[in-house]
C-alpha cells in the first residue's frame, strides 16, 4: 500500500497523480518522470532542478524549509512564500493528497 498520493499540476494544466512508498518527493516525481521535476545535484538542495510550489492547504503538513533551502531558492527566478524544493520534502503517510505545482516546466 503506498505511503501517499501526491497530485502535480505541470505547466500546461495537466495533473499527474502518483503514489509514493517513501523517499523524498523528488524522488518520486522522478521515478514517475514529472516534466521540470530533474533533481541535477541528486537530492542534496544545491540546484533548484526541482522546484515545486506547495498548495496553500499543504503548507503547514510539509512545513517550513531550512535555511540551507531557503538559501538555494534565493537563486531562483520565481519563488514564492509557498515555493519549496523537492527534494527537501520527505513523504510520509501524513501527506497523502498533497498538490504541488512544478516550477520549471
Amino acid at each position: 500500500m503506498p505511503m501517499a498520493r501526491i497530485r502535480f499540476a505541470q505547466a500546461d494544466g495537466s495533473e499527474i497523480t502518483l503514489e509514493s512508498f517513501g523517499g523524498s518527493l523528488m524522488e518520486a516525481a522522478r521515478a514517475a518522470g514529472v516534466r521540470g521535476i530533474e533533481g541535477q545535484c541528486g537530492g542534496v538542495a544545491s540546484c533548484g532542478t526541482c522546484h515545486v510550489y506547495v498548495d496553500a492547504a499543504w503548507l503547514e503538513a510539509v512545513g517550513p524549509a531550512s535555511a540551507a533551502e531557503l538559501d538555494m531558492l534565493e537563486f531562483e527566478p520565481a519563488t514564492t512564500h509557498a515555493s519549496r524544493l523537492s527534494c527537501q520534502i520527505a513523504v510520509t503517510s501524513a501527506l497523502d493528497g498533497l498538490k504541488v505545482t512544478v516550477a520549471n516546466g
